[in-house]
């Protein structure tokens, strides 16, 4: 009994260890291989594949702690507080294909013998073990550099093509599934779906007690098909709506009036942003009634397609610089300018910023004030002024790294620093009184901020960055800056002094 009990404990603790994921070393030193290769030559600083695979190592000991990892007296070592595990020799430094070749299944090796050796490493699987490598690489890099692991690559880019379907954006009331809003280029629209019908059910099956994303991942489908919904609009008449799934660009631009004031909103920046702008303005300026102004709302706009932030931003530049990346690649390096006419033919602009506004907005909100074509109202900007390059890696996964910074036309840094703004709300209700009311009278209160702000250069260190944002302090908008834009649109002498030419101009 004794001899079989034993037998059945070795059978089961080998089924056990055999049903562990096996880590893949050659798979891991491809990936590692890809990785230093892209990365060594694009981050924004100098940095070799030694450095990196280095760096990398430390994911073995993050993943379990009684190992460490690292090059020691030229070996690449792998040791626990009883010895060394695993050493081998260090290949050469230097960069290019060969060089990270060597190290990415040098790097592989080492979390092989992990693996073996720690049921933590083991545990984490190949996937496992190839985030933690890359998470401890961009650890010593920028914040925005990282690797994304394929499934949720593969659902990023799914995101970014766009996903097939009918349009609509639902939401659930009192009563069930109902229809926010229907995107005008869409399946839905053309179909006479309306925001505010409820979905009874799709392709016959009830929507009954069911929740909103469910229902929308019924809607979506293969591109071509066709979805049936029962809907009940919102005269309670009920009747079968035959939608074909298409890959539908996102609203990203809305468009109202204030009076004779163009209220434009630009939730990011997509594909097709900058002719969705384009026919707003071309219409608010040639429709029967012209607007005298308008108001950009860039407010928890977190960026999208700098090529986008570019070409609506021309839309209102009429010419000149709108951005500048540089970074060590030249390919990183590019002077953006427009060559568009002013579709607003010199009419005054606000826009309206806050601490979500990141990325493309910024680039947008800075290219609008430096070239004194618009007054910026609101908060210090997020800050993010890096652009990535992206690239896919053999085991499906994705890489992103940093590769060049975002600069202003008057060559001052986003990253980091922001978007300050003319008319700043994030300081309370009294100071933002004082600052138009010292516009009124021609004087810029925030103009010497303003210059200091635009007189940095990067790289920019974080406690300079923080001392110039501290003059407006980044938040979340609010009713006061739309307000505040109104305001100055209709008081032409203040909107004037606050353009930027003038706050550079301010003596201290």
């Amino acid at each position: 009994m004794r001899r079989i009990a034993a037998l059945l404990f070795v059978l089961v603790a080998g089924s056990a260890r055999a049903q562990e994921p096996r880590f893949d070393v050659a798979l891991a030193a491809r990936v590692f291989a890809a990785g230093l290769d892209f990365i060594a030559p694009r981050s924004l600083d100098p940095v070799t594949v030694a450095d990196l695979a280095g760096w990398g190592l430390h994911g073995i000991p993050a993943l379990d702690p009684a190992f460490t990892a690292g090059i020691v007296n030229g070996q690449v070592q792998l040791s626990d507080p009883k010895g060394i595990i695993y050493a081998r020799l260090a290949p050469p430094d230097g960069n290019g294909p060969a060089t990270s070749a060597a190290w990415g299944e040098a790097v592989a090796a080492l979390a092989g013998a992990a693996s073996l050796a720690s049921a933590p490493v083991r545990s984490a699987g190949t996937q496992g073990v190839i985030q933690s490598v890359f998470d401890e690489m961009f650890n010593h890099l920028d914040p925005y550099s990282r690797y994304v692991a394929p499934v949720a690559a593969e659902e990023d880019r799914a995101r970014r093509s766009g996903e097939a379907g009918a349009g609509l954006a639902l939401e659930r009331d009192r009563s069930g599934i109902v229809i926010r809003s229907v995107n005008a280029d869409g399946s839905g629209a053309a179909a006479g779906l309306r925001a505010g019908d409820h979905v009874l059910a799709v392709d016959g099956q009830p929507t009954r007690n069911q929740d909103v994303a469910t229902v929308a991942d019924w809607i979506s489908g293969d591109e071509g098909t066709v979805v049936e919904l029962l809907v009940r609009d919102v005269h309670g008449r009920v009747r079968q709506v035959a939608a074909e799934r298409a890959v539908t660009p996102p609203e990203t631009v809305f468009a109202s009036r204030v009076g004779d004031v163009l209220l434009l909103r630009v939730a990011f920046f997509a594909e097709d942003t900058d002719l969705r702008v384009s026919t707003e303005l071309a219409q608010a300026v040639h429709g029967r009634r012209p607007v005298r102004g308008a108001i950009l709302d860039l407010r928890d706009n977190h960026g999208g397609l700098l090529r986008q932030a570019v070409a609506a931003s021309e839309l209102m530049l009429g010419g000149g610089v709108v951005v500048t990346t540089a970074g060590r690649d030249p390919q990183a390096s590019h002077v953006w300018e427009a060559d568009s006419p002013d579709l607003l033919a010199g009419r005054p602009i606000v826009v309206l910023v806050d601490g979500r506004s990141a990325s493309a907005a910024e680039i947008m909100a800075a290219a609008l004030a430096d070239r004194g074509r618009a007054v910026v109202t609101g908060s210090a900007t997020y800050g993010k002024g890096l652009v990535q390059a992206v690239t896919t890696l053999p085991d499906g996964g994705e890489l992103f790294v940093s590769w060049s910074r975002l600069l202003a036309p008057d060559g001052w840094p986003l990253q980091g620093l922001g978007v300050l703004p003319q008319v700043c709300t994030s300081l309370g209700e009294a100071s933002l009184h004082e600052q138009l009311d010292a516009l009124s009278a021609g004087r810029d209160l925030l103009g010497p901020a303003l210059a200091r702000a635009r007189a940095a250069r990067p790289p920019l260190p974080e406690a300079q960055a923080v001392e110039l944002r501290n003059a407006c302090p980044a938040a979340i908008g609010g009713d006061e800056d739309l307000g505040a834009a109104r305001w100055l649109l209709a008081h032409s002498a203040a909107y004037g002094a606050a353009l930027l030419p003038g706050a550079m101009r301010a003596s201290p």
